[in-house]
């Protein structure tokens, strides 16, 4: 989990630092507005705030933190298979972002499953 933890630093800050090449690298790029671009950084905050929070835990509240990852991912993989099947998001961009959230959502889940009792 400190893996994936790290990932959502690195892709957070990305997106903070640069939301243009973010999108770019999510295969949204020709669709960039500066609302966008808001909305990128405001998505890469919350990624920089789990995965610190998480790292920064001791084993009780890692407990905790790995719940909340699995209810953003788990949200976030919901939204965009609902995009995917609106088909108002280009599809290969939407398919990689599921791709990617719902990795982490079955992360989540087996790190939850295999934890031990508090």
């Amino acid at each position: 989990m400190e893996m994936a933890a790290s990932g959502r630093i690195v892709w957070g800050t990305l997106a903070l630092a640069a939301p243009g090449l973010n999108m770019k690298l999510a295969g949204m790029g020709h669709r960039e507005t500066p609302e966008l671009r808001y909305m990128i950084r405001i998505f890469g905050s919350r990624a920089v705030a789990l995965g610190v929070g998480y790292l920064l835990s001791d084993p009780a509240a890692r407990r905790r933190w790995r719940r909340l990852c699995l209810l953003v991912d788990a949200c976030d993989t919901a939204a965009g298979l609902v995009h995917l099947a609106r088909g108002d998001v280009p599809r290969p961009a939407a398919a990689a972002l599921v791709a990617i959230t719902g990795t982490y959502a079955a992360l989540d889940t087996l790190a939850t499953r295999t934890e031990p009792s508090a």
